[in-house]
């Protein structure tokens, strides 16, 4: 049994669905990366999608669509996209169990890849349940 690399809140999904509404018929929906950066040494990336590409994992919930890169997955394991709007700022944010510190800013993160051994014994549980 498979799993998806990531999940989404409704929030996300409104978004991502709002996003590509917005920009056009050859929108598809968005896609999730990770490229070195920030004081941190990492940063999420999210580009739209015109032309899905076959490499990338798909995710998709209430409609709303999601790609992300594959050299992003290991360090997406697990992660939970949010979008949250508050005084100060709107944007995507990511409950990633594979951080490890973050900037000041909020910016840039540390991410470590996913312990898969780590992964699969909480799949066996679950199943067991």
């Amino acid at each position: 049994m498979g799993f998806a690399v990531m999940t989404m809140t409704q929030a996300a999904a409104s978004r991502v669905k709002a996003i590509t509404e917005n920009s056009g018929p050859d929108a598809k929906g968005v896609r999730v990366g990770i490229k070195k950066g920030g004081c941190a040494g990492m940063e999420y990336t999210i580009d739209l999608v015109t032309e899905p590409d076959a490499k990338d994992d798909l995710i998709e919930f209430d409609g709303a669509r999601v790609w992300i890169q594959p050299s992003a997955v290991l360090y997406l394991l697990g992660t939970q996209m949010d979008f949250e709007v508050t005084k100060m700022r709107s944007g995507f944010t990511f409950n990633n169990p594979n951080q490890t510190s973050a900037c000041g800013c909020g910016e840039s993160v540390e991410l470590k890849p996913a312990d898969l051994a780590a992964l699969a014994k909480q799949r066996e549980a679950a199943a067991s349940i």
